[in-house]
């Protein structure tokens, strides 16, 4: 029986402190049995990944997913080159868009929508070091007013 509804996997929160994502797109991935398996076992980061766009076909490149402890002769490499699966209209406006604007495919999240494994792509404009400091001092900003007001109110 298939199970309902979504569950996070892994997420890549640097990818957030180190882009502006524009918009966020959801992507199938195609995956053997034994990685599922150790995606199932949280076995997976996606910090250095990215993503490309080769010969119409989208791909995920340096998402790392640990070898299955009991996959012995199937586990496969855990750096290899995974296909995403997107309808092509779309692949072929995102290809438009990473050429003409120089933005950047950028894995966001990987979670199981039911029973499948998704990706999360966000199309991302990097940040430069003054955007870093801004959302830093924003950050330390709130939590100082969170901190106030929750003392003020004891």
């Amino acid at each position: 029986m298939r199970t309902k509804g979504t569950k996070q996997i892994a997420e890549n929160r640097q990818a957030r402190h180190e882009y502006f994502i524009l918009e966020s797109f959801e992507a199938g991935i195609e995956l053997t049995g034994t990685e599922v398996k150790s995606i199932r076992q949280g076995g997976v980061n996606l910090k250095d990944s990215w993503c490309s766009i080769e010969n119409g076909e989208l791909f995920i490149k340096q998402m790392h997913i640990s070898p299955y402890e009991k996959g012995n002769i199937y586990n496969r490499d855990p750096l290899r080159v995974r296909r995403l699966l997107m309808h092509k209209a779309e692949i072929h406006r995102l290809f438009g868009k990473l050429r003409t604007e120089g933005l950047t495919l950028v894995p966001l999240s990987l979670y199981f929508k039911d029973s499948r494994v998704k990706v999360q792509l966000g199309l991302c404009k990097g940040k430069k070091l003054y955007d870093k400091r801004e959302d830093a001092a924003k950050r330390d900003a709130k939590r100082t007013i969170d901190r106030a007001l929750k003392e003020h109110n004891r």
